[in-house]
């Protein structure tokens, strides 16, 4: 069976299919192939490539536990990426944190909206979730646009050190929110 089709969808919009990222090594492989593109990394290792050692250290097995869902075309099930709401593991109850990483062929074309504006909804209605925050770094204007569309608005910049040297790091990274309030009244 392909692997796509093997888990039931976390949820669909009008375009996409999110479902659950499992142990598979086909779902290992797309996670390898988003992470070795360097303009999908510019802003997380400064464009370099992560190895396959590392994603399966780093992040793979993360993704796998759950709040990650691998992000596909509904109509062909062509793999874009990945969309993630995950609760805060230091932060205050009822707070999750959403994110996004999309193959290059994906950008410009609203996935990264269509995807979070479907986990908002998700988050703040069948999850529970009074507050969700999205973080970036202060130069990335792409995702700082999809999470002013998705109606995130800027809370703060804060500085952290990161293992990898980034282009526009000294700037810092900032924090968007959106509480469930604000959610209800748009």
């Amino acid at each position: 069976m392909d692997p796509f089709l093997a888990t039931a969808p976390f949820l669909t919009t009008a375009r996409l299919a999110l479902r659950p990222f499992t142990d598979a090594e086909a779902d290992f492989d797309l996670v390898v192939e988003l992470d070795s593109d360097p303009a999908v990394m510019r802003y997380i290792t400064g464009g370099r490539p992560m190895t396959r050692a590392e994603i399966r250290a780093e992040s793979f097995e993360r993704m796998v536990r759950g709040g990650f869902w691998r992000t596909h075309l509904r109509e062909t099930g062509e793999f874009l990426g990945w969309h993630c709401l995950r609760p805060l593991a230091d932060g205050p109850a009822g707070t999750a944190d959403l994110g996004y990483r999309l193959r290059t062929a994906a950008w410009g074309k609203g996935y990264a909206t269509e995807g979070a504006l479907a986990l908002l909804e998700k988050g703040f209605g069948e999850l529970g979730y009074d507050r969700i925050t999205a973080n970036t770094m202060a130069v990335n204007a792409g995702s700082r646009h999809v999470m002013e569309k998705c109606g995130l608005a800027y809370s703060r910049t804060y500085f952290e050190d990161w293992p990898y040297p980034v282009e526009g790091d000294e700037h810092g990274d900032v924090e968007y929110v959106l509480t469930r309030e604000e959610w209800l009244s748009r």
